[in-house]
Formats: C-alpha cells, sequence, structure tokens
C-alpha cells in the first residue's frame, strides 16, 4: 500500500512523481486496487488526510490523527473485501502516525510494527514522534528491525522484537555474466574510488569526502546519485579528480559498480547514521568489491570480517590503500558469499519465523495475505 496523500500536498506543487500520479488517480478516480502480479496487489488510497503536524500539543495531534487514521482504514477494509481477505497480518513500515491506530481499526490477525530507521532524529517525527513511538512498539504483536541497535531499542518497550536484517535484489547483483562498463566510466583513469546513493549532507561527510580527494589527486572519485544543496554548491564539482555522474537506475547501477576499484560509504556520524542498515553496503559486497566506511554500530555488529571500517581522513586513507592493495579473487568471492546472506528469501524466512516465533518452521500455507 502507497502513502495516503494529505491535504497539503494537494495543494502544493512538488518534484516527486509518484506522488503527482497518485493525486491524479485519486482526481481522476482511477480503481485504486491494482493487481501487479498472481498474488500480489497495489493500494494507492483515495481519501485524502488532513495535515496536522503543525499541532503543537501531542493529545490533540492523536485525537485528530484518529480521524487520519479512520480514513486510511475505510481505504484498506474496502480493499479487503474486493480481495476477500477476512484473516492478515498488517506490517506498518515505520509509519508512526498514519497507521497509529490500524490496530483497532482493522483488527488484523498480527499488527507488525517495521523499524528500519531512525525517524526520531528529524524533527517534523520527534515533535509527537518521541512519546508515540514507543506506545506504538508496545501493542504491536512484534516488532521486526533491520539493525541491531533498533532491535535493543525495540525490546525495552515489546519484548517480541526481532532482528530480521536487510533485503535486496539480489539477482541484479550476482548475476555471473561479464557486464559492459559504462563508456563514461571508462573515459576517467584509475584507480576509481565510488559511492552510489543519494549525495545528502544528513548522512554523509562532506567534509571527510572534500579531504579525500585533495589529499589523493592521483585517485578518481567518482559519486552517483542525486545531490543536495550543499553538494552541488561544494569545493568537490572544482576539483579535477572529482566525477559526478548522476542519478542512474538501479538497474544500471551493477555496470558501475563493476568499475569502481573501491566503494566508499563515508558517512557523518550522528543519531540518524550511528544505528541505521546500510543496504549499499551489501550492494557493494555482492559484487566483490572492498568496501571502506564509517566505522558506525551496524558496521562494527554485521559488516566487520568483509569490509574495511574507518574514522577521519588519515584513516580511510590508510583503509582504501589497504583495500587496493590485497584485493584479491578469493577475497572477492567470499564477499559475494556473504551477501547472500541478505536475499530477500532469507529476510521474509527470519520475518516470518520472527511473527510465528509459536512455530519451528516458516508455515508453507501463511495467511490469506500481508499489507506493507
Amino acid at each position: 500500500m502507497n502513502s495516503p496523500i494529505d491535504r497539503r500536498a494537494t495543494l502544493t506543487t512538488h518534484n516527486d512523481e509518484f506522488v503527482t500520479a497518485h493525486i491524479e488517480a485519486i482526481k481522476n478516480k482511477k480503481e485504486p486496487l491494482v493487481q501487479l502480479d498472481t498474488n500480489l496487489w497495489m493500494l494507492n488510497p483515495s481519501r485524502i488526510i488532513e495535515s496536522i503536524n503543525w499541532v503543537p500539543f501531542t493529545p490533540i495531534f492523536s485525537m485528530l490523527n484518529r480521524l487520519n487514521n479512520e480514513r486510511l482504514g475505510k481505504d484498506i477494509q474496502e480493499a479487503l473485501d474486493v480481495l476477500g481477505f477476512e484473516d492478515f497480518v498488517l506490517v506498518n513500515d515505520k509509519d508512526i502516525f498514519r497507521s497509529y491506530y490500524l490496530k483497532e481499526i482493522l483488527r488484523p490477525t498480527k499488527y507488525v510494527y517495521l523499524d528500519r530507521d531512525y525517524t526520531l532524529g528529524l524533527d517534523y517525527w520527534r515533535k509527537h514522534g518521541a512519546s508515540l513511538e514507543p506506545k506504538l512498539m508496545q501493542k504491536s504483536d512484534a516488532v521486526v528491525c533491520n539493525s541491531l541497535d533498533f532491535t535493543k531499542r525495540a525490546r525495552k518497550y515489546n519484548r517480541n522484537s526481532y532482528y530480521i536484517g536487510n533485503g535486496f535484489d539480489a539477482s541484479q547483483y550476482t548475476s555471473e555474466k561479464i557486464r559492459t562498463i559504462p563508456q563514461e566510466l571508462k573515459a576517467i583513469p584509475g584507480p576509481i574510488i565510488g559511492y552510489v546513493g543519494a549525495l545528502i549532507t544528513l548522512r554523509l561527510d562532506l567534509r571527510l569526502m572534500t579531504d579525500l580527494a585533495k589529499e589523493r589527486p592521483n585517485w578518481s572519485f567518482v559519486f552517483i546519485g542525486k545531490e543536495d544543496d550543499e553538494f552541488k554548491a561544494s569545493e568537490l564539482h572544482g576539483l579535477p579528480n572529482v566525477y559526478f555522474l548522476g542519478l542512474k537506475h538501479t538497474k544500471e547501477v551493477p555496470a558501475y559498480l563493476e568499475g569502481f576499484d573501491v566503494c566508499i560509504n563515508p558517512q557523518v556520524l550522528n543519531d540518524i547514521t550511528k544505528s541505521n542498515f546500510p543496504l549499499k553496503v551489501v550492494e557493494y559486497l555482492a559484487m566483490g568489491k572492498p568496501v571502506v566506511a564509517t566505522s558506525t554500530n551496524t558496521m562494527q555488529e554485521v559488516f566487520h570480517e568483509h569490509t574495511y571500517l574507518a574514522n577521519g581522513k588519515d584513516e580511510f586513507i590508510t583503509q582504501i590503500e589497504k583495500a587496493l592493495r590485497e584485493n584479491t579473487s578469493s577475497h572477492e568471492q567470499r564477499r559475494k558469499d556473504f551477501a547472500r546472506e541478505f536475499t530477500w528469501e532469507n529476510v521474509v524466512s527470519v520475518f516470518l519465523r520472527s511473527i510465528y516465533p509459536e512455530l519451528e518452521s516458516v508455515p508453507q500455507q501463511g495467511p490469506d495475505a500481508v499489507i506493507h
């Protein structure tokens, strides 16, 4: 199920093509429930919810939020009726507000909260979420988390909290066929130190990246992804050994990774990044690439045996040099093997065992549906 549209979104212009398409579908009264595959449907909620986060007091916000939840609940219930679902699992994907009351409204067989990011580090979510998220965890039948730190936090509120890791589309990255490196990458001299992902200063250490490029002018630094304003205005754009290749479709990314000598994830350390699960690291490893990354909690706990961890310019340079020097085909194969632990098949299996702890194995005949 896609997110509902709030009143503000209908009154303002934005660059999100999916939100625009959703609004147009509502205006044109298109069928909200669309079948994507044999047993897979997508729901675009048709009811507009109100923009209420400006409300200063959480008790008043909660009253209004209940009304928003009831509107969303009606959309979901109508879809359930069409599909004939009576027993179902409702998975709340980090939707603290809009799905807060759906357990009471829809009465699912199981209500599962998916904690996959530290949104309370942002003002929008912290305002009411600091008090509401713990209560949401408490009333959930299970909480599943994609990082060990998130799991430790969730267990303070709900003993049925489980670490399930994070999944990726392995087929895009584990194919053994030879990929043709894009021409624009072939023209860049090696060694190539590359990063793929959103280029935003909330998560990445811009100063560190600039210092690295200055310190090693004989290395080429390649960045693929959409830039925020700080990156666009940064000194990196004036350095001769730095290349910004723009946003690429996910299907194109493996071909670019093929041409990287070392992949990096130079995160800035803050409340948002210190416990998050960097999925891009799994994708790097799935290609067999050596990875140098900021030493966050998750990197230390999950990835330390398969990556090079560093803090600060000097450690990053030392570890990149080590990664370049030590890389062998056997190292590459070990990384690929490790990455396969994070296939969606494995993650879903762990997820199902988490929400059905009473069963020794995943049930062959599960509930009628999982709403996500």
